[in-house]
């Protein structure tokens, strides 16, 4: 298993600053951004994890990081499956607590004895525990123990690739991340497996600016000078630890200092002066890999947009929305780019359930037939606000009928690239035009052989198999048979206007008859297609 996720620990010298919190609230956003993530609870003396993801949690655990001491100790190789999967919508959570909360908890921590684990080989154990992690999830967040133990050595040492630590504004917090950071560092060259020294991040936490803003700024500048030293490996050489201390301090509100609570949760679009907002900063850093900070110094919005989205995957590459009345364009948009090579379907936007669903497609195709109708409009809008979110790479396109009247669209479709069906644009031409936008085509591409071969391929393969009368089928056998002939004379004006010819000839009207074709005509199409095909992989050499 090739392992290609990143292991961040949230580390604090202190309790009671917020580590758990910032680590739950992450890791929330980073799922919902598309990432995976786990997150892993070693605070075996004091869990809280488990408390701030309760109303995620599908079942309670029944295992956890404790569980794989024992595992090992009985002979495992391997971890066992003690995660449990979160409900976070359109995003993929697990947590692996430190354990089942039962009255057997503290006895089972108490009677595990770390050091004498590692004697044992507890190491490659847990290295094998990683790659696997690191094969399922894009970030591995393990939430440590506080202060200076075995366990507090495991999770900053032994299996980071980056450090979190979370302080508050006080000396001996600030003064206790600094040196566990040094430490951990001096450990990884001692350790047998091949670890370079920590990126940290320093969060400073529950700084209440809001009364004693004089205060809370003299601390922010002595908390920036005494944890400047762990910048010097990271931050873009322009951007100063000041201003990087400004964006991950998290502000102290009342509010959420009671219980155990995720305000990512309901704060969906903060202001700056939110908890959120400085937690999406910290989300943003951590997806990034501590890089791009001089774009987080110039536009912190566009920093985090671009960890948003840089991850975000879709099951399609379009979608194509249309009338339950009209489908005969949509389906041979369809046809036409699935045969291109693009993941391509038709919305269901006329389900009542489609707007509690995630947007499966990266892209947004309407077809109006008259007028838009009022499940399009809905879907259009929902779309539009998701890629106001994003980095500026998904796009919403339209293409109307030839009784569609373009003066009449909604005035938030007026400024989209319209594509207007009707004799000097054909569906088989707008799918082009869209195949060649969604997967960047170079310039030209449109015009040269390659791309004739295309179409004629991408026409073939949507001939129906039924038409609505006789003569239909013998118009497209006498095509077919043209094209064979254009395409051994390699005439490729010809093969251009037999396509098009063809394109026209596949579209099934909406009448009672239906008509399958001739024996032999699809095997013909089959031949003449291998042959197309054949040219296609020769021209991609």
């Amino acid at each position: 298993m090739t392992s290609t996720g990143t292991v961040v620990t949230f580390y604090s010298y202190k309790g009671g600053v917020g580590r758990s919190f910032t680590l739950a609230n992450v890791a929330v956003l980073l799922a919902r951004w598309g990432y995976r993530v786990l997150a892993i609870d070693w605070d075996l003396e004091a869990p809280g994890l488990q408390h701030y993801f309760g109303p995620l949690l599908r079942r309670r655990p029944k295992g956890g990081v404790i569980d794989l001491a024992y595992d090992f100790l009985n002979g495992a190789k391997g971890p066992s499956a003690h995660a449990v999967r979160l409900n976070i919508e359109g995003g993929h959570l697990a947590l692996l607590a430190a354990g089942r909360e039962d009255d057997d908890y503290s006895r089972r921590v108490q009677g595990i004895n770390w050091e004498d684990l590692y004697a044992q080989g507890f190491a490659d154990f847990l290295e094998r525990c990683r790659a696997k992690w690191t094969g399922d999830y894009d970030f591995v967040l393990i939430d440590s123990r506080t202060g200076i133990s075995d366990i507090a050595g495991i999770c900053t040492a032994h299996l980071p690739d980056r450090l979190v630590v979370v302080f508050t504004a006080n000396q001996q917090s600030i003064d206790g991340v600094v040196r566990i950071a040094k430490q951990a560092n001096a450990a990884r060259d001692r350790l047998p497996y091949d670890r370079p020294p920590h990126f940290v991040l320093p969060i400073l936490s529950r700084l209440d600016n809001r009364v004693e803003y004089e205060r809370a700024e003299f601390w922010r500048r002595q908390a920036a000078e005494s944890t400047a030293v762990l910048f010097g490996n990271w931050l873009d050489k322009n951007v100063t630890q000041q201003l990087m201390l400004r964006h991950t301090t998290v502000p102290y509100v009342s509010y959420w200092s009671f219980g155990e609570q995720l305000p990512v949760h309901e704060e969906k679009t903060p202001s700056s002066d939110q908890v959120s907002f400085a937690l999406e900063t910290v989300a943003a850093i951590i997806a990034q890999q501590f890089d791009r900070t001089d774009l987080l110094a110039d536009n912190r919005d566009a920093y985090v947009a671009v960890a948003r989205t840089h991850q975000q995957s879709y099951s399609l590459d379009l979608l194509v929305s249309v009338p339950r009345l009209e489908s005969r364009v949509a389906d041979e948009l369809i046809r036409t780019m699935a045969a291109l090579g693009l993941r391509v379907d038709r919305s269901q936007s006329g389900d009542l359930e489609f707007e509690q669903s995630s947007f499966p497609a990266k892209h947004l195709c309407l077809v109006v037939d008259g007028t838009l109708s009022r499940w399009q409009a809905v879907e259009a809008e929902r779309f539009l606000r998701q890629t106001l979110d994003a980095d500026g790479d998904r796009q919403l396109f339209c293409v109307l009928t030839s009784r569609t009247d373009p003066e009449a669209l909604p005035p938030f479709l007026l400024n989209l690239r319209l594509f207007r069906l009707g004799e000097k644009l054909l569906p088989l031409q707008v799918a082009r035009q869209l195949h060649a936008i969604v997967t960047e085509e170079p310039p030209g591409h449109d015009g040269s052989d390659l791309a004739t071969l295309e179409d004629v391929a991408a026409v073939l393969r949507t001939v129906p198999a039924e038409v609505s009368h006789a003569g239909r089928w013998a118009l497209i056998e006498q095509t077919v048979d043209d094209l064979a002939v254009a395409l051994q004379n390699d005439d490729l004006r010809l093969l251009k206007d037999l396509t098009v010819d063809l394109a026209q000839l596949n579209q099934v009207r909406s009448t009672g008859d239906r008509v399958t074709a001739s024996d032999g005509l699809h095997a013909r199409i089959a031949d003449l297609l291998d042959r197309v095909d054949r040219r296609i992989r020769v021209s991609t050499k």
